[in-house]
């Protein structure tokens, strides 16, 4: 008996040294760990990074694995990597952890992405801690608002102007524009936090959040970002995902999961109204009482999705 376990434990170890990733990281991630082994001035290295090592190993041994060893070691890292966030989190009142949710897809010269990045921007500048989803779109505005912080208007705008002339994923030097304005406008006070994942690894995690703890299981992603987020969401426009947060943060609100509501902010009337009328539904299951206690707001205006972020911090705050 203590020769099999002894000859587990073996087989165990072996497989926990061999996988291109850390089983048991001491902390979240950052930038300069995620793409290690990245020379911008030679972009076939890409590949060789460690992010990009640990999703093509990802691949090789399926999203969805049958092997046990391949699927502890996935669990043992989300853990150390979710023991990590916690220490990081303990760090701020629950109020003044804020997410953005939006869709991968939107355009850095997109209207909408320079509104997330302002919003972010100044709830940082006011204490908040921003989390996104660390993909693009809409959650790379939510990371460069929050690296910007600190900085005044004409800094902003020609760091923004430098992303919007690379605008998609699939423009060349789409990277080489994030590392400049991280090497030119270094962050040495303010920190966002993303929580990525490799199971969508083919959207590049973002290097403007300065903890990213990305995570293996989509599934702990997903409710952790909704979880944390005490102190509201802001929800840009977004596609199946995004909705999906809609209601996942629905849920949560509508039983005071945790004690009490989160506001739930909708930035982009027409988005939310008309292409995709999820916030007069939303209203009208609160008429009808299916939904109780949500906390809804709807703006087209960064200072007003500020403004509805920060009077139920100060409020929660004076009651706690």
């Amino acid at each position: 008996m203590i020769e099999r376990h002894s000859h587990h434990a073996q087989r165990i170890a072996d497989y926990m040294n061999a996988v291109p990733f850390f089983v048991d990281p001491q902390d979240v991630y950052t930038t300069d760990k995620l793409y290690a082994g990245l020379d911008l001035a030679q972009p076939e290295t890409f590949s060789q990074c460690y992010d990009q090592q640990v999703y093509s190993h990802f691949l090789a041994q399926g999203k969805v694995t049958d092997n046990p060893l391949e699927s502890l070691a996935r669990n043992l890292h989300d853990f150390c990597i979710m023991q990590s966030t916690k220490r990081l989190l303990a760090q701020y009142d629950k109020c003044k952890v804020v997410a953005v949710m939006g869709g991968n897809a939107m355009r850095r010269d997109d209207v909408a992405y320079e509104k997330i990045a302002r919003i972010s921007k100044s709830l940082t500048e006011k204490g908040s801690l921003m989390v996104s989803g660390g993909g693009s779109g809409a959650m790379e505005a939510t990371g460069f608002g929050a690296w910007m912080a600190g900085r005044n208007e004409e800094e902003f705008l020609e760091a923004l102007s430098r992303l919007k002339a690379v605008p998609t994923q699939e423009d060349a030097d789409y990277l080489q524009a994030s590392f400049s304005i991280i090497r030119d406008y270094p962050q040495t006070t303010y920190r966002n936090l993303s929580i990525p994942t490799w199971l969508y690894g083919h959207e590049w995690t973002s290097p403007f959040a300065t903890h990213i703890a990305k995570l293996f299981e989509n599934s702990v992603r997903e409710d952790t970002l909704l979880t944390i987020a005490y102190g509201g969401i802001i929800y840009a426009p977004g596609r199946a995902g995004t909705i999906q947060e809609v209601f996942q943060e629905a849920v949560q609100n509508h039983y005071l999961t945790f004690g009490f509501a989160s506001p739930m902010v909708f930035l982009d009337t027409e988005f939310w109204t008309k292409t995709t009328p999820f916030y007069p539904l939303l209203v009208d299951l609160m008429d009808k009482g299916i939904y109780k206690n949500l906390l809804l707001s709807l703006t087209d205006e960064p200072e007003e999705a500020v403004e509805t972020i920060t009077l139920f911090q100060e409020t929660w705050q004076d009651r706690h």
